[in-house]
């Protein structure tokens, strides 16, 4: 899944990276939505029996409404996500990152239409398979993307008993990325601390353990935990 995130920078000089879902979630999403609209139209069905003619004209209503109006209003209003995505942890967002808006969700909504065509949504699959972000056609025209709704756990500071001044002047871009790595590395393996930690072992001069607590005592004094 690595080749398929898409990095994004905000105009605060952030990257984001959203990793974007394959077809393959997508489909167990979309047919999650297909068992929850068919459930819903059956009791509707067995609600509006009991009108005679006008429960039969509500029920068509009631139907354009199901299959229309159910993932718009849930992917404005809930996240990006209908029940669907909920389960596989999956969620719609702006090609940006912002949540999707509701133009833009009823744009790919009106176009699943076109990634029907022929039949089977063949349409939409060899354009998410061609895509190197998994878009359908609908998510291209629209500006959107289906992404894995991945919640990222709070990240641990670096120790505090350890503080270091660089040896050098670093770029901005140097100390983010040492900075990052003092409250992301807890997370990893020691394995991982020092794989990551020897890449920059001509700003530590050190390798193994004793470069990954000199990388977290450059972060602490980036951070000004003097």
């Amino acid at each position: 899944m690595l080749d398929t995130y898409r990095e994004v920078v905000t105009p605060e000089g952030v990257a984001l990276h959203l990793p974007a879902a394959g077809p393959v979630p997508r489909a167990v999403a979309w047919t999650i939505d297909f068992a929850v609209r068919v459930a819903l139209l059956l009791v509707c069905g067995m609600l509006l029996a009991f009108l005679g003619r006008a429960g039969q004209g509500l029920y068509l209503i009631a139907m354009f409404l199901v299959y229309w109006a159910y993932p718009i209003v849930l992917e404005t209003l809930w996240n990006g996500q209908t029940l669907g995505k909920k389960a596989m942890s999956l969620r719609v967002v702006s090609a940006d990152g912002a949540p999707v808006g509701w133009l833009a969700a009823i744009v790919r909504n009106l176009l699943r239409t076109v990634d029907m065509l022929p039949f089977g949504y063949m349409a939409g699959l060899v354009a998410s398979l061609a895509d190197p972000h998994g878009r359908r056609l609908g998510d291209m025209v629209a500006g959107t993307l289906v992404v894995h709704d991945e919640r990222e756990r709070e990240h641990a500071p670096a120790p505090f008993n350890a503080v270091l001044a660089p040896p050098a002047a670093l770029q901005p871009a140097e100390q983010a990325a040492i900075v990052a790595f003092g409250e992301r590395a807890p997370q990893l393996t020691a394995a991982r601390q020092a794989e990551l930690a020897d890449i920059v072992e001509p700003l530590t001069a050190a390798r193994g353990q004793a470069g990954v607590l000199r990388l977290y005592g450059m972060a602490n004094w980036l951070l000004g935990r003097r």
